[in-house]
């Protein structure tokens, strides 16, 4: 697969992506699309990206081999590190970027999306790093259960906003942070945390994130002396997923494996996962893979991760699925939890629920493929979900 020709000129990613919004929202997209192909690649873009990304992120962050999860699961795997990067996840890369493009497209105020609060937190953080106003929505379902996270964003300067429309999950503060968007175009950009949405969204986020898979693609060559057998990430909207995945498309020996929120089960309204059990569709503004019933409505979702708890996922994602480059699984909340509560006894580390998804999914590739080598993305860390952990897994400590 020559992955350098996705997106076409119409955002397609084979036959999903492109653009479905308002007439209203035309014009700023268009505006959009000038400024990504005008700075996103130009050499001065870059080089300011970059210094933020060294010395203000913290890249590259570290891989990080699980000798004891090796151990235990026959297998040889390592950790990309993206818990280790300012704000505690993947999205800071993304955020910063977005803020970065938003001051040269002269925005007056950043406005932001966030499930699990991750990218509401770097989006408040870019904000403030920048200089510009931000306002977060979040569903209020995720306000309650990500208490930690709104703190932060509220000590960065940020004003929360919770939703209560629809489902109170992501899809709801989407759809919100798109209202808002209409309302002023041109003074407000909407820094968009996953690779969802309408083009050129999913091609952006994925061109930031995929700082994630150059820098692991090099240090797997620098310490295990060869690319990993198969590489894991979780799936929500994918944007961690995709920017660990890209680099490593055009390699046919390395597998890819991504792992979606499997919930309480396979029925609709039980889970979170669209590559496994949706249906094409039109969500928010792209063509992809969603969670719908038989009339076409979309439906709420489940799952115990905040971060994964979409009805949709970015349409890159759809594609790698339907020509077959990437698998993906799901893992349920039983199966993440278990994993999670093993990476910490057995690593010292740990990870955001969203995160543990993958590791269930890459416990399982080893059992199958003994000896493998594995390549985790540890897309953020897990302090975020104590409040969730209290109720689950600890709710018998004493």
């Amino acid at each position: 697969m020559n992955a350098a020709r996705f997106p076409d000129q119409r955002g397609r990613y084979g036959k999903f992506g492109g653009r479905y919004v308002p007439e209203t929202l035309v014009a700023a997209l268009d505006r959009l699309q000038a400024g990504v192909d005008r700075h996103l690649h130009s050499a001065d873009f870059q080089a300011e990206y970059h210094l933020e990304l060294k010395t203000w992120v913290g890249r590259p962050t570290a891989l990080t081999y699980a000798d004891s999860l090796s151990r235990r699961w026959g297998a040889r795997v390592w950790l990309k590190r993206e818990d280790l990067a300012h704000t505690g996840a993947h999205k800071i890369n993304n955020a910063i970027g977005q803020t970065l493009l938003a001051k040269r497209l002269g925005a007056k105020r950043i406005i932001a999306e966030t499930g699990a609060g991750q990218h509401g937190v770097a989006s408040a953080a870019a904000a403030a790093r920048l200089g510009l106003p931000c306002v977060v929505y979040m569903g209020a379902v995720d306000v309650e259960r990500q208490a930690p996270n709104v703190g932060r964003m509220k000590l960065m300067g940020a004003t929360v906003v919770p939703v209560t429309s629809g489902d109170a999950t992501l899809r709801a503060a989407i759809d919100e942070a798109l209202r808002d968007w209409v309302s002023d175009p041109e003074g407000t950009y909407y820094s968009l945390g996953s690779a969802v949405g309408p083009h050129p969204y999913p091609y952006l986020v994925r061109e930031l994130q995929s700082v994630i898979g150059r820098e692991a693609r090099t240090q797997m060559q620098e310490q295990a002396g060869a690319l990993p057998d198969v590489a894991v990430a979780c799936v929500g909207g994918g944007s961690n997923a995709i920017g660990l995945f890209h680099p490593f498309l055009d390699d046919a020996g390395v597998q890819l494996l991504g792992i979606e929120a499997g919930g309480r089960g396979a029925g609709l309204g039980d889970n979170a996962a669209s590559l496994t059990f949706g249906t094409p569709g039109v969500l928010q503004g792209s063509y992809t893979l969603i969670l719908q019933d038989a009339d076409g409505q979309v439906r709420e979702t489940h799952s115990v991760s905040a971060g994964l708890d979409y009805s949709g996922v970015g349409p890159e994602h759809a594609h790698l699925m339907s020509s077959g480059r990437v698998v993906y699984e799901a893992a349920t909340d039983a199966e993440a939890l278990s994993a999670l509560t093993e990476c910490a006894e057995c690593e010292g580390i740990l990870p955001a629920i969203e995160t543990a998804h993958a590791f269930a999914g890459a416990r399982r590739y080893a059992a199958a493929h003994p000896g493998a080598r594995i390549l985790i993305g540890c897309s953020g860390r897990g302090d975020k979900d104590m409040p969730i952990l209290q109720r689950t897994i600890l709710k018998d400590a004493v």
